[in-house]
């Protein structure tokens, strides 16, 4: 069992602007888990962050519980994870592996988009771990933010550009994107409604490193094709095999790989935060 519950209030609906480009979709809910261990000190004294995303039934949340089970990155990590829909579905996936954890902590955010009064809400909770930090009560080396499966992660990052608490005890070390190797094609194709993006796309687009995932269910054709389409997408991403979500927690936290610089360059309205934000009405859970 969980030894802490704290339910956030739902706050007033609010349209926080983003780049109008960035379609992140509804994620219903967030949850923190805590597990214990240590962390190299370095000159930059932030707390790393990473963001890992990939579209529907990638298997994100199988990394998540891998990355929990393993004992080789000596991390105390807080997990973000947000649920596209009402019910979070992969707590009880996240609960097999945290139950028998020293120090478990969830916090469960209920009013809206990650990008609009979640992501507000996120930043909320980050500053209360920092203020915990400072005060000595809370030990935390990195945070993992898994976003829901219909989420653009531009809106994610940009939160740790934009929002000066976040930025003064957060630093984002990398984007992450799983591949659902035998079915992103089908996703990249996917049509939208005029104005409106492509989620699928822009986790490609805004990868610093990917992972080909469900490896023993596609040909090495298959792989060849699909790791040819990703590279034309995004150049620079390292791609990396899996099944079953298995992969050295090396590749996924403490990478140092997200550049501003570059992201800017690629995406020149990344920190514009005028521009207004829309959902697809079309996309809904089930």
């Amino acid at each position: 069992a969980f030894s802490r519950l704290i339910r956030c209030a739902s706050s007033p609906l609010r349209r926080h602007s983003v780049p109008r480009r960035f379609r992140a979709r509804l994620s219903r809910h967030a949850h923190l888990l805590l597990t214990p261990t240590t962390m190299p000190s370095t000159n930059d004294t932030r707390i790393p962050v990473t963001i890992l995303t990939g579209y529907l039934g990638s298997g994100k949340t199988t990394l998540v519980n891998h990355i929990l089970s393993s004992t080789s990155h000596g991390l105390k990590i807080a997990i973000i994870e947000n649920e596209f829909g009402d019910v979070g579905i992969d707590d009880v996936l996240l609960k097999k592996n945290t139950k028998t954890h020293m120090e478990e902590e969830i916090i469960e955010m209920m009013n809206g988009c990650i990008c609009c009064t979640v992501r507000q809400d996120l930043v909320v909770v980050l500053k209360k771990f920092s203020d915990r930090i400072k005060a000595g009560t809370l030990k935390l080396d990195y945070v993992l933010i898994e976003t829901t499966g219909m989420a653009d992660p531009a809106p994610v990052a940009q939160t740790f550009f934009v929002e000066d608490s976040v930025q003064e005890n957060f630093k984002l070390d990398g984007i992450v994107t799983l591949i659902d190797t035998k079915h992103v094609e089908q996703h990249l194709d996917d049509p939208r409604p005029e104005g409106q993006e492509n989620e699928a796309i822009e986790q490609v687009a805004f990868a610093d490193r990917m992972i080909l995932n469900k490896m023993d269910l596609v040909s090495a054709n298959d792989v060849k094709r699909v790791t040819k389409r990703l590279k034309s997408m995004n150049p620079s991403a390292e791609i990396i095999h899996a099944t079953l979500s298995v992969v050295d927690v090396s590749y996924v936290l403490n990478i140092g790989a997200f550049d501003l610089k570059k992201t800017v360059a690629m995406d020149s309205e990344f920190l514009n935060t005028e521009n207004e934000h829309e959902h697809d009405q079309t996309v809904s859970s089930v």
